[in-house]
């Protein structure tokens, strides 16, 4: 039986890749010091696959920055503003698309990035324009292979497919459909495919998520179009799909041209109906191991379900994760200081391989070849599910005792918004940032040496009072008018507050990848969720000290903390929510009793939790708009509750967006250049708005001109006294010596867009 896997974490188990790419871009290492990092961790990753007993390894899932923006690279696909492309898409040129800077190259705006489907990982996105030609334009893939062949592995090249690229892509030209690319895509995709031919490839891994998603009838010809050509055009092609079913499309996944279908059978039921129509000389594999989760595999049911489906297709049938373990962190076994308990319960990348080659040995050999990994993961289970932190009555009684005028403010936005400005006294396009500052080296130590008892809590108290001092200053000099604390004793915004609440546990190695060089360490919902103590009331409360203008209180609403954790899978993701929302709740009424007159509720996940489906949308929307408003409702009239969204795509859900009812919502919108604010055309947002107008993601500091630019393109479309200016994100990531220049920018802009806007209405 065939095992292999879709895709491996790239970071390294010590983020070797994020120190590497950043000293490279400090100009701290030379390129070739990068290339050797890249090598090292290739080949340590392919190891890894191997010695778990798989029998093809990952090549092409390696990225310096993104997958999709490789595979840009690959097929020449580089906007006009980067240059031209001369043979080789050079690293720099990659860097400068990905980030907008590299150490060589002309500084350009960045290409937009955006969710992948429905996880907190980002990805470049393609574009396409009248100008778009594609030609093969990197080697990167071929070398790789021939990497993995000298070392002694077996390569699977891994690909996102023709029609997945269009369709993720975004057209920059009117009249141009991504489908007009089509036939000269799938001609350089046959290109590719001839070439790992010719370096002896016998499978290729194509992946096509979009198969998942609503399709018209257009998008799936598109499928039999391309496969048509590219079935026969070199190395067997098995088509990868995951992250849901393919319900409809399962049909037209089945009867394409190609060797074998992968299908995710952890979001999905559709494995025998698959089996029912697959072609006699096609392979199935099945995801049955979570790529998404850190859950230990429940061995036993998985076989249950693997079992007949062997007994039908034989040798036929390949076992993986569900879909690329890019989304877990790297090995459990460096978890030491984790709850052993706990620690028994979990699976990170390499355990996950073990697990798939576990199962396709009990198929081939009988369950009792692996009767000792049975037992073991039978005791895990069942210990899980005794623990008396998973079931906590009182949680659960208070969720089930929500009343209706807990999800609703006490008036309605137009009453709150008179007694606001009466309070507040803020001047037309008032300014603010949305909550973290640069974190810098002597930050992060003083954190490190607090939480391994080398400096004691008064004096990391003092430490970090010291820093949100100076950082209030800094605004009061950049003339803000909102001011935040800056976040300096906040590790990351999900991290942070689930190390304050109980039935969350956390991991000292347990890193993700969210895009680039920046790694999340997503917290693990294991048991019932609630509040012990304040968690931020006396950081707030300091910082308005300091100042008459107003410091908002910072939370991180109940979606994202449940978007970008593991979440348990016992328990409805909903009944989770409600449970952080409530906790959330208590905390912004007691930041309202201490005189905090600004909250914000960050919700940046709220679009990423959307089904891939829209059958699935109301009732996704329903208890998600439901749990912000519980966090949030609680508060006076004169009380005003900002959230703040970034990188989502939600023109299409801008109803739930308002149903949300804060009092102002803030959103990134500079790399789209003001383009989410389309959806204000066709719809009258009733709040406030902040359109972000300097893109924090890169290090390129924005111009007076393009800031008053993008807010002229945001008062055709929303009246000016419903308008904010701020930044699409945090500073956390950005050096001082940047985040200086583009707020003073910034404030700038709101000076001179004043001026303007009296101008015109006198």
């Amino acid at each position: 039986m065939i095992t292999h896997t879709l895709g491996y974490p790239r970071i390294g188990a010590n983020r070797e890749l994020k120190w590497a790419c950043e000293k490279y871009w400090r100009g701290d290492i030379s390129q070739a010091e990068l290339e050797s990092t890249g090598k090292a961790l290739r080949l340590k990753h392919w190891q890894d696959q191997a010695e778990a007993g798989l029998d093809y390894v990952a090549v092409g899932d390696f990225s310096f920055y993104d997958q999709v923006l490789d595979l840009s690279c690959l097929l020449g696909n580089v906007p006009q503003r980067f240059g031209p492309v001369d043979g080789q898409v050079d690293l720099d040129t990659f860097f400068r698309m990905a980030r907008g800077r590299a150490p060589s190259g002309t500084p350009a705006a960045a290409c937009e990035m955006t969710k992948w489907f429905d996880t907190n990982y980002h990805y470049i996105v393609p574009e396409f324009d009248s100008q778009t030609r594609f030609r093969l334009s990197s080697d990167r893939l071929f070398d790789q292979v021939e990497e993995a062949r000298a070392a002694g592995f077996n390569p699977k090249p891994v690909l996102l497919g023709p029609v997945s690229y269009l369709r993720l892509g975004k057209v920059k030209s009117a009249g141009l459909s991504p489908l007009d690319l089509l036939d000269e895509l799938v001609s350089v995709y046959g290109q590719i495919l001839q070439r790992l031919s010719q370096q002896g490839v016998q499978w290729v891994q194509i992946d096509e998520p979009i198969l998942v998603l609503d399709l018209t009838d257009q998008w799936r010809q598109a499928f039999e179009s391309a496969y048509s050509r590219l079935g026969s055009a070199g190395p067997k092609i098995l088509l990868t799909t995951y992250f849901g079913e393919l319900q409809e499309n399962l049909s037209l996944a089945c009867r394409l041209p190609v060797a074998g279908l992968h299908l995710d059978a952890v979001r999905g039921n559709e494995l025998l109906a698959a089996a029912d129509q697959l072609p006699d000389y096609k392979v199935l594999s099945v995801g049955i191991v979570d790529g998404r989760n850190v859950w230990r595999n429940d061995l036993e049911a998985s076989l249950d379900k693997l079992e007949p489906l062997y007994a039908r297709l034989g040798e036929r049938l390949w076992l993986a994760p569900s879909c690329s373990l890019l989304h877990v962190p790297v090995d459990v076994s460096m978890e030491e200081g984790l709850d052993p308990k706990i620690r028994s319960w979990l699976s990170f990348a390499k355990q996950k391989l073990i697990e798939v080659t576990l199962l396709a040995q009990a198929l081939t050999q009988g369950r009792a070849a692996i009767a000792d990994q049975l037992e073991g993961c039978r005791q895990a289970i069942t210990s899980r599910k005794q623990d008396e932190r998973t079931y906590v009555e009182a949680v659960r009684q208070r969720v089930s005792s929500i009343q209706d005028n807990e999800t609703r403010r006490h008036s309605p936005y137009p009453v709150r918004r008179e007694a606001q400005r009466r309070r507040f006294k803020l001047p037309i396009l008032p300014t603010t940032t949305i909550g973290s500052f640069p974190q810098t080296p002597e930050i992060r130590s003083a954190r490190r040496a607090w939480k391994q008892g080398e400096l004691d809590n008064a004096s990391y108290q003092e430490a970090m009072r010291r820093e949100i001092a100076h950082v209030i200053k800094k605004q009061l000099d950049y003339g803000l008018d909102v001011l935040v604390h800056g976040e300096p004793e906040r590790n990351d915004m999900v991290e942070y507050f689930g190390e304050q609440l109980e039935g969350y546990t956390f991991t000292a190695n347990g890193w993700v990848q969210s895009y680039g060089s920046r790694c999340v360490k997503p917290p693990i919902i294991f048991g019932d969720v609630s509040r012990p103590k304040p968690m931020t009331v006396s950081w707030s409360k300091y910082a308005q000290s300091l100042t008459d203008k107003p410091v908002k209180g910072m939370l991180t609403g109940p979606v994202t903390m449940l978007q970008w954790a593991f979440v348990r899978d016992d328990l409805p993701r909903q009944d989770v929510a409600m449970q952080i929302a409530l906790a959330l709740r208590d905390e912004v009424m007691d930041l309202e009793s201490a005189g905090i007159g600004i909250i914000q509720i960050d919700e940046p996940a709220f679009r990423e939790g959307l089904p891939l489906r829209k059958a699935d949308w109301p009732d996704y929307l329903a208890w998600a708009v439901r749990a912000f408003r519980v966090s949030a409702s609680g508060v006076r009239d004169d009380t005003q509750i900002h959230t703040h969204m970034c990188y989502s795509e939600f023109n299409d859900i801008i109803e739930a967006i308002a149903e949300l009812d804060a009092d102002v919502i803030t959103i990134e919108t500079s790399r789209s250049d003001m383009e989410l604010l389309d959806a204000f055309e066709n719809f009258d947002y009733p709040n406030e708005i902040g359109p972000g107008v300097y893109d924090i993601h890169s290090p390129n500091i924005p111009s007076v001109e393009s800031m008053v630019r993008l807010m002229e393109k945001a008062i055709e479309k929303i009246p000016v006294e419903r308008l904010w200016i701020n930044p699409d994100c945090g500073l956390k990531t950005r050096q001082w010596a940047e985040v200086d220049p583009a707020l003073i920018n910034m404030v700038e802009a709101a000076r001179q867009l004043r001026a303007s806007v009296t101008t015109a209405t006198s």
